[in-house]
């Protein structure tokens, strides 16, 4: 692939039919984004961009991304829905800067197809996303929000069907052993556990850990998924993978809701399949009246699993120079679709 620098990377990058004179509009949808930053909100003000703030910060339609989108230039966002729909109807949009990695939310191919550039911000989060994965294992087998509760209730409930688990000792499989399943598995060596994991991109490997998706599951006591939400993996959890899992097994997801059929995992969760399950992610986020959150063997978290004051900061100084790059003609970091410049 030729990847064109200054005027011609312009022109590569440049969706047709833009008219071109007034300040362009920056959409930022990402929550808590600091206007006055100099490497944040600054930035775009001294290259002579405007900002329009509009934090999702619940569910988001295609019809109100739309009434935000259709005369920007460029989008700071968190997972709002840019369908195709929405897409072609942004005719100035030349680039949407995922605060995160995750694409799920964005339809790469139509973007790709109609010039619009899609960058994340990979490299960021990832230590905070493995650091989230562990505090919900030790969260769900330790029972802290269960006794939490508890206790505030006036409550002492010590043993019996209130005794905490272990960590320490247990099999652990990872579903996806990228770099967040590979920092989940350096953080789990300190405790003793018999690690599986599992990921095509390992191929052939010789490693004894790595094992076909039915062999982990039903070997594990704890499932950790770590892959990306694709075609291939919707769904990957669902009733036929949730009946190979041992009855005392718990599912930890802190990758992408759709990874897991959550209708599945109700039912399985109700029918004692799986003992428990702690999910940063949700099929519909918010997950609104969703019987998961009624249920004690379940703990839940609101998609912050990347997030922290360390890894926020540098996803947004990431996607904000990604966006500049792209109106001034540079080829961005962290290009999720880089067929645009071919």
């Amino acid at each position: 692939m030729t990847v064109g620098t200054g005027d011609d990377l312009i022109v590569a990058m440049r969706r047709p039919g833009i008219v071109t004179g007034s300040a362009p509009v920056i959409l930022i949808t990402f929550p808590d984004y600091d206007t006055g930053h100099p490497q944040h909100g600054g930035a775009l003000t001294a290259h002579g961009y405007e900002m329009r703030i509009a934090p999702k910060r619940g569910a988001r339609s295609e019809e109100q991304l739309l009434a935000l989108s259709a005369d920007v230039a460029g989008a700071i966002v968190s997972t709002d829905p840019f369908t195709r729909d929405v897409l072609r109807d942004s005719p100035g949009l030349r680039v949407i800067a995922r605060v995160g990695v995750g694409i799920d939310s964005i339809d790469a191919a139509a973007a790709t197809e109609l010039g619009v550039a899609i960058t994340t911000t990979p490299g960021a989060n990832e230590e905070t996303v493995a650091d989230h994965a562990i505090a919900m294992m030790l969260a769900l087998l330790r029972r802290i929000p269960e006794n939490d509760t508890g206790v505030r209730r006036g409550e002492w409930n010590r043993t019996g069907p209130h005794t905490p688990l272990l960590l320490s000792g247990c099999t652990v499989g990872l579903v996806g052993y990228g770099h967040i399943g590979r920092l989940v598995a350096r953080r789990l060596a300190g405790f003793d556990v018999e690690l599986l994991v599992t990921d095509p991109a390992l191929g052939d490997s010789q490693s004894p850990r790595a094992v076909e998706l039915a062999e982990l599951l039903a070997r594990s006591d704890i499932v950790s998924l770590h892959c990306p939400l694709i075609p291939a993996t919707r769904h990957l959890i669902d009733q036929s993978a949730l009946q190979l899992m041992r009855p005392h097994a718990v599912l930890i997801n802190t990758s992408r809701g759709g990874v897991v059929d959550e209708a599945a995992l109700i039912q399985a969760l109700t029918d004692g399949v799986i003992a428990g399950a702690a999910l940063d992610v949700f099929e519909t986020e918010p997950p609104g009246h969703s019987p998961l959150l009624a249920m004690r063997n379940v703990v839940v978290s609101p998609h912050v699993g990347g997030l922290s004051t360390k890894s926020v900061d540098a996803m947004i100084r990431k996607a904000t120079a990604s966006v500049i790059d792209v109106l001034e003609g540079r080829v961005p970091e962290g290009l999720a679709n880089p067929a645009i410049l071919e």
